[in-house]
């Protein structure tokens, strides 16, 4: 038996933010800028997506410790939750690649060879805690700025050298970026034995 078409139809349900958007709409510039700073102030996730959505700047002091803050949050996790899929947070770990690529771009290339090392320590730690280490290719992301950066940065080869032997030494899993920065040593190597 074939089914039957119904005519009727749902009553139209209304926009659920249909009335704030009116009521926002007859606020001042400074009452939404207040609220807008005011939610940012109370959630770092709403403070990444202005901060990203408005392409806002930072001093590099400032930068430092924003990126420093997101390696906590795009690492964290529950330890009840160890050797589990656990959720983590994409945004953070955007914010961080994005902030890596700013200090580079001002000439900021130890703060962000630190900040990279503090992501490798505590990046892999998170990898090495969950089920399938999903966040992993996050963590190369990010790094690999940094990596890419070494290749053209200013800093004595030893100082380069040191730092990707810390990046290596300090990955609790054993794979993360390991095959760009063991190439990048290789080619330090080479191009210190042939000048």
């Amino acid at each position: 038996m074939a089914r039957r078409r119904t005519t009727r139809r749902a009553p139209a349900r209304p926009e659920p933010t249909a009335e704030l958007a009116r009521t926002l709409a007859r606020r001042t510039k400074k009452e939404l800028v207040d609220v807008l700073l005011e939610l940012a102030r109370a959630d770092r996730g709403v403070l990444r997506q202005l901060t990203a959505r408005f392409g806002v700047a930072a001093a590099p002091d400032e930068l430092v410790a924003v990126t420093h803050q997101a390696i906590v949050d795009a690492t964290d996790f529950d330890e009840r939750d160890m050797n589990r899929n656990f959720e983590y947070d994409y945004e953070a770990y955007a914010e961080v690649k994005r902030n890596l690529s700013r200090l580079i771009e001002a000439g900021q290339w130890r703060q962000a060879m630190d900040l990279s090392l503090e992501l490798m320590k505590q990046g892999s730690c998170q990898v090495e805690m969950s089920d399938e280490g999903m966040m992993t290719e996050d963590i190369e992301d990010c790094l690999s700025v940094v990596i890419g950066a070494f290749k053209r940065c200013d800093l004595p080869v030893v100082e380069i050298l040191r730092r990707c032997t810390a990046m290596l030494d300090s990955d609790r899993v054993g794979f993360i970026s390991r095959k760009p920065l063991e190439a990048l040593q290789k080619r330090l190597h080479t191009d210190a034995a042939h000048p």
